[in-house]
C-alpha cells in the first residue's frame, strides 16, 4: 500500500515566510526568545553577533524567523558584502547610533533636571537617544518645590515623570525632599556632587581635582577663584566647561548611571 502523510495544518495557522534581510553592520534588531536588543557588528559561521546601547555583546544563531525588526519578524542572512565586521557608529552617550532616525513625537512622559547647566548637559550627551525616544527634559530652577510640582504633572503610566537631583545624599535638605515624593510613576534620583559642574571628570578639564569650597560661600564663585577661572560671569565658564565634554567618557559614573535610569524609567513599559 503506497504510504503517504497529509498536512492537516489549515493555511491560516502555518508560518508565513518571513522577508531575508542581510545582516549589515550597524543594523538594529531584538531577538525575541530573551528581548535583547542590538545592533550588528559581525555576522560568521551561521551566528550574527549584537551588541546593544551598553556595549554587552551577544551571539546569536541566523535561524528562520528568529528576529524583529522594527517590530516586524525577519530572517537574517549573511550580507553579500565581503567587508569584515565594522563597529556601528556611537552618540555621546556610548548607546549605538541609528542612522538616519528621525525625531519621535515627544512623549507624555519628562525628565526633570534642576537647573539651566544640567539640562545643557544632558542635551549635549544624550540628546540624540532622548530625540529618537521622545523625551523631553525641562529644568526647575531648583527642586524646593518637587512635591508641589510632580502633583501638578500627575505622573500615570502613560506620563512617567523623571527627575535628576542635585547633591543627593543621606541626610541633606535635597534627600528630604526627594522623599516626599511617593508617586510610583515618578523616579527621584540624583548624584552626590553639590553642582552639576562637579559631575564633569577634572581630567577633561586639565585640573588635578575639584576644590573644596568652604560652607557658607557660593560653591561656583569659590571654585572659580581657587582655579584662577574668572569669577564674575559663572556661565561663560560653564561653556568652556561644557566644551570640553565630548562624550560620557568625560562623566562621572555617578551621574551617568542616575540619567540612564531615568531614560529607562520613561521610555521602558
Amino acid at each position: 500500500m503506497r504510504q503517504y502523510s497529509a498536512d492537516l495544518t489549515p493555511p491560516w495557522k502555518k508560518p508565513q515566510p518571513a522577508p531575508e534581510v542581510p545582516a549589515d553592520p550597524g543594523l538594529v534588531v531584538e531577538e525575541p526568545g530573551t528581548g535583547f536588543c542590538g545592533a550588528v557588528i559581525g555576522c560568521e559561521a551561521g551566528t550574527v553577533t549584537l551588541e546593544d546601547r551598553f556595549g554587552k555583546h551577544r551571539v546569536f544563531p541566523m535561524e528562520p524567523r528568529g528576529f524583529l525588526l522594527e517590530g516586524r519578524v525577519v530572517t537574517l542572512v549573511r550580507p553579500s558584502s565581503s567587508a569584515g565586521p565594522a563597529r556601528p557608529s556611537r552618540t555621546a552617550s556610548g548607546s549605538v547610533a541609528v542612522p538616519g532616525a528621525r525625531a519621535r513625537v515627544a512623549r507624555a512622559g519628562r525628565i526633570y533636571v534642576e537647573g539651566r547647566h544640567d539640562a545643557e548637559l544632558v542635551e549635549k550627551v544624550w540628546g540624540d537617544d532622548l530625540r529618537v525616544e521622545g523625551v523631553v527634559v525641562e529644568y526647575l530652577g531648583g527642586v524646593d518645590d518637587l512635591p508641589a510640582i510632580v502633583a501638578d504633572f500627575a505622573p500615570g503610566p502613560d506620563a512617567r515623570l523623571g527627575v535628576l537631583v542635585d547633591h543627593l545624599v543621606p541626610g541633606s535638605k535635597e534627600s528630604r525632599i526627594a522623599e516626599s515624593v511617593t508617586s510610583e510613576h515618578a523616579l527621584v534620583v540624583g548624584h552626590p556632587y553639590i553642582d552639576i559642574w562637579e559631575a564633569v571628570k577634572p581630567a577633561a578639564l586639565g585640573i588635578d581635582g575639584w576644590p573644596r569650597v568652604p560652607h557658607g560661600q557660593d560653591w561656583k564663585t569659590g571654585v572659580c577663584r581657587a582655579l584662577g577661572w574668572p569669577s564674575d560671569n559663572t556661565g561663560a565658564v560653564w561653556q568652556a566647561i561644557l566644551a570640553r565634554v565630548s562624550s560620557y567618557k568625560d562623566l562621572e559614573p555617578a551621574l551617568l548611571g542616575s540619567v540612564e535610569r531615568l531614560i529607562d524609567h520613561v521610555t521602558v513599559p
